[in-house]
């Protein structure tokens, strides 16, 4: 068998790969810049597509709100000596005669340890009877106790000690030192100094969120804005459940960057250079820097903002693009706020597929001229 003509087969073979390739097309890792502007309503797509400028990025700087409400805020801090169901008490009670009606013989006192004040408020004491606790302080049950006692045995002198009890206590759960429930007591009557006796949290303190439990009421907030924001370290109250979590925010970052993944937020907010940072910028042997796309669900309200409209309903499809050669492009990048579910996504330069659709020219070429320069006996 002859070998085939080399310069006719070569041609033929280069018509059929280049027809191969003009129909199949060749790997990329999503749609070129062309193809995303074709998508946009004016082209009779579903999204809108949006240049950055400072319009822009004003009108999309919305950023999450965290905080307490008045009702938190406002709540006096609880007096330490303040009394509640639940807690327990110390009591000791001196008689002025030999044999009183507590002591026992050969001694003038009597000291009570542990008395739980019950679900209703009330302790009970020997003498006195049941007598109402939550809501006085120890002075006052003091004199309670007395101007019980009084009449049964002579001169009776009373000391009240509120014991570190179950009743005004709160829970703490999370990213923190030490899990638990802890009571309130002088120093720890505040959200901030709660913390500090559970350990402080274990996790970075940028990105830590604080989550207070009351009744039916919750509140959220940074735990740095605790200490930026005197007004957001709460009073605390007997019951209230405390969770310390990780912000659980993230965006997807898709296309010719450094890492394709789901990147977490590392700060409270996040613009679109530190978003390019955390992924590790744009690759320089394949990104088209013209070409770096953010797609997010936009509520009507900043989407009529931003094409300045006011007739758009419910959420739309917006993406907007960040044309880094620009002269200004970097500092529109840095106003631009990247927000929680956004994707983020940068096209591949227009010669990154001329490279690839010559290198499978060039492959499947060398394979056909590995054929045609065969021995006739293979």
């Amino acid at each position: 068998m002859k070998p085939l003509a080399n310069p006719w087969a070569k041609c033929v073979a280069l018509f059929v790969v280049v027809s191969l390739v003009a129909s199949c097309g060749l790997p990329r890792v999503g749609p070129n810049k062309r193809e995303i502007f074709a998508g946009s309503v004016q082209k009779e797509g579903d999204a809108f597509v949006v240049t950055v400028n400072d319009r822009v990025t004003r009108a999309t700087a919305v950023v999450p709100a965290l905080g307490f409400s008045d009702a938190f805020i406002n709540a006096g801090v609880v007096g330490s000596d303040t009394i509640s169901p639940g807690d327990t008490l110390g009591l000791t009670i001196w008689e002025n005669v030999d044999d009183g009606l507590l002591a026992s013989t050969g001694a003038n006192s009597t000291v009570l340890e542990e008395v739980q004040v019950d679900g209703a408020g009330f302790i009970f004491v020997p003498y006195a009877g049941r007598v109402k606790a939550a809501g006085n302080n120890p002075e006052a049950l003091r004199r309670i106790i007395t101007e019980r006692l009084k009449d049964q045995t002579p001169d009776p002198q009373v000391q009240v000690r509120r014991l570190a009890g179950d009743g005004a206590t709160v829970s703490l759960v999370g990213a923190i030192g030490g899990q638990g429930i802890y009571p309130i007591e002088r120093p720890t009557r505040t959200l901030s100094a709660m913390l500090a006796q559970a350990g402080g949290v274990s996790i970075d303190p940028e990105i830590a969120q604080v989550t207070v439990i009351r009744g039916g009421h919750t509140g959220k907030v940074w735990f740095q804005d605790l200490f930026r924001h005197p007004r957001y370290d709460i009073a605390l109250r007997g019951g209230d459940r405390i969770l310390v979590e990780g912000d659980t925010r993230s965006f997807t970052a898709l296309g010719a960057t450094g890492s394709q993944s789901r990147v977490p937020f590392e700060s409270q907010t996040l613009s679109g250079v530190e978003a390019l940072a955390q992924v590790g910028g744009l690759m320089s042997s394949t990104a088209d820097p013209t070409g770096v796309f953010i797609l997010r669900n936009e509520p009507a309200d900043i989407a009529n903002a931003v094409l300045g409209r006011d007739d758009l309903q419910g959420e739309q499809r917006m993406v907007y693009v960040l044309d880094l050669t620009q002269p200004n492009a970097l500092f529109m990048a840095r106003d631009f706020s990247v927000r929680d579910g956004d994707t983020l996504y940068v096209t591949e330069a227009p010669f990154t597929q001329w490279s690839r659709a010559i290198s499978a020219l060039t492959g499947s070429l060398t394979a056909v001229d590995t054929l045609t320069t065969a021995p006739s006996g293979l």
